[in-house]
């Protein structure tokens, strides 16, 4: 049976040109970036090579560019600096960020004296910015505001502009976790006064265990992990070529083929969006599906009934790879934060179909055969 994958925002398949590009680095050229002979000189030369893809990508000077082990390590290195070297004493976000921010927050909040709070939500998933203003104007402290790009499991995409703006007004730091957008999207750091970026290379057919984390030249922040002095003293621990060069290649493909890619993935989504209305009753979405959303997720809310409470796994036996949320909450029994919070929990099942350049219409009616059957 041939599986069908539509779950391209819990991870991607590794592009071949990407693969081609990092396979010397597990043979020939094996040495410690550290080292000075020749072997570590060449490492040390494709990792420099890569910082400067990214950064001109990003439109940062390279030294803003710092190269971690995934999204993960770098939303939690972003936090953890904004407390302990920024002075931040209040922390902003919102209930439907991945939970590598949530429970990061949660835990340096639980056993100090660093205050929570959370953004209103707008109907449609979206950032009330107005609530966020209040809560920013309302704090004599200094803030951290740390609010994701695009959500991960139904694809809202928030105005980091608009967020930026603001935290400047208030004197704030902004942390956003840019996981879902990076690779999928230009983005021009120049324009957008960010404090903090995070992204990781397997969302766009990149290596996993391979990320980075931007930081604004103008702040002094120290170590997440201490030990040797790579990264420029800010993260001990030999540097992970393969996934360096690969984060790097990946994004190098993404980016110059992004206009034809892009409408490409987001004709599929409209695609599933116009047969799923089309042949399956009492079929709805979450979030802003057809507005300011990700072109490559689609959450879909079916009837709730026997037969759609096991939706998950009966995909599965089909050979149908779909998600109930995002990849650390895919189970048929768990419900989903995000839709818990857009309250709309008890309306239906919700299922995430997240898109790639690999996938086809042909997949796509197959799906929906599958679902009608189900459903």
């Amino acid at each position: 049976m041939n599986r069908i994958y539509l779950d391209n925002a819990a991870t991607t398949a590794l592009d071949k040109e990407v693969l081609d590009a990092i396979m010397p680095y597990f043979t020939e050229k094996f040495g410690n970036p550290s080292s000075i002979y020749s072997y570590g000189r060449e490492t040390r030369l494709a990792v420099e090579n890569a910082r400067k893809s990214v950064a001109r990508h990003l439109n940062v000077q390279p030294g803003e560019i710092f190269f971690t082990s995934g999204g993960t390590e770098s939303n939690n290195t972003a936090i953890v600096s904004s407390i302990r070297d920024l002075g931040c004493r209040h922390i902003i976000s919102s209930p439907i960020e991945h939970h590598a921010v949530l429970h990061t927050i949660e835990h340096y909040c639980s056993d100090s004296d660093i205050t929570y709070s959370f953004v209103k939500l707008l109907p449609d998933g979206h950032i009330d910015l107005n609530d966020l203003e209040a809560q920013l104007s309302s704090h004599s402290e200094k803030c951290l505001v740390s609010l994701m790009h695009a959500n991960n499991e139904i694809g809202n995409l928030l105005s980091i502009k608009a967020v930026s703006d603001l935290c400047r007004k208030y004197g704030a730091i902004f942390h956003s976790d840019c996981v879902q957008t990076v690779g999928h999207y230009p983005i021009d750091l120049s324009r957008i006064d960010v404090d903090f970026i995070s992204a990781s290379g397997h969302k766009f057919h990149g290596p996993k265990g391979a990320g980075i984390l931007y930081v604004n030249n103008r702040l002094q922040v120290k170590p997440f992990i201490y030990g040797g002095g790579q990264e420029r003293n800010m993260r001990a621990g030999t540097e992970n070529i393969y996934g360096i060069v690969g984060f790097a290649k990946a994004l190098d493909i993404s980016m110059d083929n992004y206009p034809e890619e892009s409408a490409y993935i987001k004709g599929l989504k409209n695609y599933m969006i116009e047969q799923l209305q089309e042949k399956i009753e009492g079929v709805s979405f979450n979030g802003d599906y057809n507005g300011s959303s990700l072109y490559t997720v689609l959450n879909v809310s079916f009837p709730k009934s026997e037969k759609s409470e096991m939706l998950l796994f009966n995909l599965d036996i089909n050979g149908i790879c779909v998600s109930g949320g995002s990849a650390c909450s895919s189970g048929a029994s768990q419900g989903s934060h995000v839709i818990q919070a857009l309250h709309k929990d008890e309306d239906g099942v919700a299922v995430r179909f997240s898109f790639s350049k690999y996938n086809t219409k042909e997949e796509i009616d197959t799906a929906v055969e599958k679902l009608k059957e189900v459903v």
